[in-house]
């Protein structure tokens, strides 16, 4: 978030997410294997953006 990139979905399920980098590209984001426990910050984080 500090280098410009916009967490549209944050992985609160430990599996996946969505960014949008700084020169305006979707990518999702998937956790190989197993989803990783939830931990803050992303827990509560809410969607942001659009995509």
């Amino acid at each position: 978030m500090e280098n410009g990139v916009t967490i549209n979905r944050p992985p609160r399920d430990g599996h996946m997410a969505f960014v949008r980098s700084p020169d305006n590209i979707s990518i999702e984001l998937l956790q190989e294997g197993e989803a990783l426990a939830p931990q803050e910050p992303w827990a509560s984080m809410e969607n942001t953006g659009h995509w």
